[in-house]
């Protein structure tokens, strides 16, 4: 377990160097990190989180069956089933 641990750690630091390799030179001459399609995904996941955020609505209250019935798994009470 200890070795899946260091090799995520090691995988995670590899990646970091490698963005800083690439992300902050280009942000020093001035160039953008991500494309116009990329800044546009990023803008409308930011205003979908904001949505979400002010409602109180996630994920967990829509319903699960596609008729528009909550799951009935959901429904059951604490400890019913066996």
């Amino acid at each position: 377990m200890v070795a899946v641990v260091l090799g995520m750690l090691f995988c995670v630091g590899l990646a970091v160097a490698v963005m800083a390799l690439v992300a902050v030179p280009a942000r020093r001459e001035g160039r953008d990190v991500l494309t116009e399609r990329g800044e546009e995904v990023v803008l409308s996941l930011r205003d979908r989180a904001d949505v979400l955020g002010r409602s109180g609505e996630g994920p967990t209250d829509a319903p699960a069956a596609p008729d528009g019935r909550p799951d009935p798994v959901l429904d059951e009470p604490v400890g019913a089933r066996g």
